[in-house]
This record gives structure tokens, sequence and C-alpha cells, in this order.
């Protein structure tokens, strides 16, 4: 919709969304309203028009809440980077919205009444500088920037607030990278540091003299990248441990992500020494890890994860500890490739889309006392446990984190117990 053309509403803002949204009426439609805060009355843009609903950004706020702040960043607000959903609102009003949509999805979705509170994460003070992974996107200049809101539009930056000191040390938004369509800059809690390029088809990407050393990796697709400078493995730490990351492989972005998620689920989990624990979409090898010291050697840890490069990584982290085991494997199907009939735990830390309910209906088959499920995303975690729930296992413990502070998302581990 051309922002010529845009009808203006003037609307009283209602309860957040999940998504980084508010919810206003207007002539018995529902509008969903970025940009502004529940309570407020607001002028808002119509963006997105459907036969159900409306999405409009609010660009002039008439009655303020309490809770509004100035953004910090220029690039927030209409119209721009799309990157941060909450920078108008206080850190507490922000994670108390949060906390709000994980109540709302659990309560719909899965008949769950539940008291949330949004824990802050060590490591980001004022909500910023605690992003140590960024993906840029780049115009055909070679310009870097974030894409807009629900657009393929980039908005062209000098520095991103969220984004890890370290990151913004290499300076990758005030060099021209022509020839590539992304760039990612990772910064590791271990003091490496990459950069990891995405050509345009059948392009070369001219890589700039950058103001810090960095691995430079080319993105190859589908998750794999190749070293063109430097090592392209970066060492990450959670409590006493180092963890080997290759090139743009998953790590917690977040510098005091990865420990506090860990402290959570073992603390959940509570696994005894000689347990049989599964770790299902393990990554590198996080959480096996922390179960496997706690299990000792006269235990086990099954760890299942479909990226290859990840697995690797995984049984290097983990060769200090015979007891754990990593395959490659969707869970879907390895379960059976593997013929794992029972656990005493299941740890499980699945992407946004949540597990499904094939996986639940395994999983379940498994009958082990509990779960711990770490989830990315407050709906598909409610449509989950719905489903666990008709298999016999109850909520009896909830933690969300602020992982993400200035944007929508929110990290949750719970712990479920079977009757």
């Amino acid at each position: 919709m051309d922002s010529r053309d845009r009808e203006s509403l003037e609307l009283t803002v209602g309860p957040v969304a999940h998504g980084g949204w508010c919810v206003a009426r207007h002539e018995g439609r529902v509008v969903f309203v970025r940009h502004a805060l529940p309570g407020e009355r607001v002028v808002a843009e119509v963006t997105e028009e459907t036969a159900r609903f409306l999405r409009a950004d609010a660009v002039r706020v008439l009655d303020p809440s309490p809770d509004r702040v100035t953004p910090p960043c220029p690039y927030a607000g209409p119209g721009r980077c799309g990157g941060c959903d909450w920078q108008h609102a206080s850190l507490e009003a922000q994670r108390a919205l949060k906390a709000d949509v994980v109540a709302e999805q659990l309560q719909r979705l899965a008949g769950i009444e539940a008291k949330v509170v949004v824990e802050e994460v060590p490591g980001a003070p004022g909500g910023l500088g605690w992003r140590t992974r960024v993906q840029f996107a780049a115009r055909p200049g070679g310009e870097l920037g974030f894409r807009k809101h629900r657009s393929h539009d980039i908005q062209v930056v000098d520095a991103c607030l969220i984004a890890h000191p370290e990151v913004e040390a290499v300076g990758a938004e005030r060099r021209t990278w022509r020839g590539a369509a992304g760039v990612e800059v990772i910064a590791s809690v271990g003091g490496d540091r990459a950069v990891v390029v995405r050509p345009r088809s059948h392009r070369t990407v001219a890589v700039p003299d950058l103001d810090a050393p960095a691995s430079i990796l080319l993105d190859q697709g589908k998750g794999r990248t190749v070293a063109r400078h430097g090592s392209g493995v970066l060492r990450e730490r959670a409590g006493e441990r180092e963890f080997r990351v290759s090139g743009s492989g998953f790590w917690q972005v977040h510098p005091g992500a990865a420990e506090t998620l860990l402290d959570a689920v073992l603390a959940y989990a509570a696994p005894e020494p000689g347990e049989w624990a599964l770790d299902l979409y393990c990554g590198v090898g996080l959480f096996a890890a922390g179960l496997a010291e706690m299990v000792g050697p006269e235990g086990a840890v099954f760890g299942l994860e479909s990226d290859a490069a990840a697995v690797r990584d995984a049984r290097a982290n983990l060769r200090d500890l015979p007891q754990a085991r990593v395959e490659r494997g969707r869970v879907e199907e390895a379960l059976d490739r593997f013929e794992i009939e029972r656990a005493d735990l299941v740890v499980v830390d699945p992407p946004r889309s949540g597990l499904g309910r094939e996986v639940v209906e395994r999983i379940a088959g498994l009958e082990a006392p509990r779960i711990v499920y770490v989830s990315c995303d407050p709906a598909t975690l409610a449509r989950d446990l719905a489903w666990l729930a008709e298999r016999g296992y109850r909520l009896d413990g909830l933690r969300a984190f602020d992982a993400f502070p200035m944007t929508h998302h929110v990290e949750c581990v719970v712990l479920l117990v079977r009757g």
C-alpha cells in the first residue's frame, strides 16, 4: 500500500497481541497496530487490509501511555527498520507486555492459567548492545541495513544500537559490500569474530577492509559456509565449558542467554546419576553437556540434531563426556531409526515452528516422567502443551526470559510432568 494512499484512523489502543502489535477496533474490525501501547489514543495509518482485519502504524500519539519513552535508535519507528518492536516502551513495560502475551497464548490455546514474569537476562545494559549475531541485508549498491517491517525494502543504517559492541567494532555498516545480498557479523563470547557473506546470484563479493580482525566466510546456502580467511570456528562459553560453533551455526544471540537457559533447564530437569536423558534439537550440545555431567558415567545422554555442522561441533564439544552421544537426524524419523523407546528425561529445544503433532505423539510415547521444553515462540509452545496435555502431561513450572530486548521475542522454559 503506497504511503500516499494510506487511510488514517483515530484509535483507542487495547491489549498487546503476539508479534509486536497492539489490538484496536475500527467500525467492528480488528486493527493490529504497531508503535503503540495499550491504553493510548493514536492516529494510525493503515498499511495492510484484509477481509478480516487491518494492520496499521501509529504515526501520532494523542494520549501517550506512562510507559512510553523516546526510542533510543533513530531508525526505530513507522516506515523505518523492522528489527525492533518495543523501543518506544520502557524495559519494565516491554517485559510486562511479553508476560501478557505468554499468559494469553497459554490460556487461549492450551487452557492453562499461569502467572508469567519475564526475567531480565544479564548482559544487556539498558536493553542495548546485546545482539552478538547480526544479519544485515544489502542493497544492490552494497549498502547494508535492515528490512522494514513486512517489506523487502531496506533501511540503510550506520550503526545498530542492539548490536553487541564487538559486532559494531567490525564497522560492517560503514562499508560498501558490492555483490553481496547479505552480511552476517558474529562476535562470540570467547572473543572471536566472523563475517559471513552471502553473494548475489552469479556475483563475486568485494570484501572491504574492516575496522577489526574477523574470519571471512562465504555462505554457500542451506546453512553451509566455507572459510575464505581465518578458521571460521567461534568459541562460545556457558558456565565453565567452552563450545565450538562453526560459521553461522546456531548459538543464543544474547551473551547471557546460553548460561541462563542452561541453568533453568538443569534446575527443572533435575537429572539424577544413572538416568537416561534425551536432548532433542540439541544444536552444538549446550544442554547435552550439562545433562551428561549430572547423569554421570553411569547414566547416558542421547542427542539428536538435523544440521550436519552442528552435529560435528556437538561431538567435538562432548568429547570428554563419553556418556553423551549425538546423532544426526530429524526427530520425526530418528527416534524410530535409533530404536528409542523410553527415557527418564526429555529436553526439547525446537525451532520457532515448535514440535508439531507428530513429534508430540512420539515424545509422549516415551512416557518420560519429565519433559523440559525450551521455546522461542509462545504460540507454538501453547499449541504443543495442549497436545501434550491430551497425552497426560501437565505444566509444573514456567520461566520466561527477556533474551531479546527491544523486540517482541521472548524465551520460555517449561517443565511438564506426567499425571
